[in-house]
């Protein structure tokens, strides 16, 4: 049998206790050395740090943008006059009377349907414009209407009221 040399570190003496409150995260990292002093050659590259930080500056999140502002006072310009998409009244009229989207509400109107808000504004709006522009060019819808029912002989003969005459 080989001879094994005595040791002096007592050994475990019982239950080795089990601390599991904190986990030790001691052994999983690795041991960092502190240095201590500069590094070597340090008191050459002081002064080259030195010199960059001053030129850099301190940088301050708050300051905000670095574009530049141009101080000088510039004329108001005068605004553009909007151009008319139509040259004359009777050709808004043409193109009004020609708007589909127009023509679709007129007739789900007519039939009773409902319409949105949308669309409802958009219709009170072209059939407002649609009379300024009658007005304007002196079209009178109502004198057609009245010029039909005096073509036709029984229109005359329907709106004659038989108690007028007793």
């Amino acid at each position: 049998m080989a001879h094994s040399k005595k040791s002096r570190k007592p050994g475990s003496i019982g239950i080795a206790k089990t601390n599991t409150s904190k986990p030790s995260s001691k052994k999983n990292t690795p041991k960092v050395k502190k240095t201590k002093g500069n590094q070597p050659g340090s008191r050459h590259s002081v002064a080259q740090q030195q010199q960059t930080t001053v030129s850099k500056g301190k940088t301050d999140p708050r300051l905000g943008s670095k574009k530049k502002i141009d101080l000088t006072v510039k004329p108001i310009s005068a605004p553009k006059p909007v151009k008319p998409k139509f040259a004359t009244p009777a050709q808004e009229l043409a193109a009004l009377e020609a708007d589909k989207r127009l023509s679709l509400l007129l007739d789900q109107v007519d039939s009773g349907k409902t319409i949105n808000k949308e669309d409802q504004q958009y219709l009170d709006k072209c059939m407002a414009r649609h009379q300024i522009l009658c007005d304007l060019l002196g079209i009178n819808n109502d004198a057609e209407d009245e010029e039909n029912d005096s073509d036709d002989p029984f229109a005359q003969f329907d709106a004659i009221d038989i108690n007028d005459f007793r």
